[in-house]
């Protein structure tokens, strides 16, 4: 087994593990990460619409 495919394994595993243990904490993450990447595209909606 390469270290590529056990990193995997190990990930999923890990996220599996943080899903079930604490579901909210992980809704949480994920509405953060999702908000992140809004802003950031906001951010970039605003820069090019200020170039014309």
């Amino acid at each position: 087994m390469n270290l590529k495919k056990l990193l995997t394994w190990a990930g999923v595993a890990l996220l599996l593990f943080l899903l079930i243990t604490q579901p909210v904490g992980a809704a949480n993450m994920v509405t953060n990460i999702l908000n992140s990447l809004r802003e950031a595209a906001e951010a970039l909606i605003t820069f090019v619409r200020s170039l014309f």
